[in-house]
């Protein structure tokens, strides 16, 4: 593997452990709003992030590679409203997506097919996290200004349980 993508994926792992982070915040501002359903959902997404970090370092480390940790920067956002963490959790998906489709195209430059089969997942992955975003978005501009309609989205993400990826190394 050459060293630019070796180091792409290597920061990989510290954004993906801020994306952990950054959710944690999230869930946290949620809790304080006692909205304890979105609370729940952003923990997930953090236990998601986490072991999407570890998944980048058991590949790298299977390679052979030297996986260096760095510091993890405090997220940033700060919120007024409930809509606005929903926006920045999009926003912030639609930007991991084009980190993950940068070191696929350095991979694909390289012709280094491993590396490129290993990151098939996480393109799926980002899919999903993307459309699950925009849909969180989408309801709560349906139903969010609605106290009964909030208090039913809440109560359904109450009931998201996390699922280990199924992605094994």
């Amino acid at each position: 593997m050459n060293n630019k993508i070796a180091a792409l994926l290597n920061e990989q792992i510290n954004k993906e452990f801020y994306s952990a982070y950054l959710y944690l915040d999230m869930a946290n501002y949620y809790d304080e709003l006692d909205l304890d359903g979105f609370a729940n959902y952003y923990m997930i997404q953090a236990q998601e992030e986490r072991d999407h970090a570890l998944l980048f370092m058991k590949y790298m480390q299977n390679n052979g590679l030297k996986v260096t940790l760095e510091a993890i920067g405090k997220p940033d956002k700060t919120y007024s409203s409930p809509m606005e963490p929903l926006v920045a959790a999009a926003e912030h998906e639609r930007y991991v997506t084009s980190l993950i489709n940068n070191i696929y195209h350095e991979a694909h430059q390289d012709k280094d097919y491993r590396t490129m089969k290993f990151l098939d997942w996480f393109v799926d992955e980002q899919m999903e996290e993307e459309d699950n975003a925009d849909s969180m978005i989408s309801r709560f501009k349906l139903f969010g200004s609605d106290s009964k309609g909030l208090y039913l989205l809440d109560q359904e993400y109450a009931g998201r349980v996390y699922t280990a990826p199924s992605l094994v190394l």
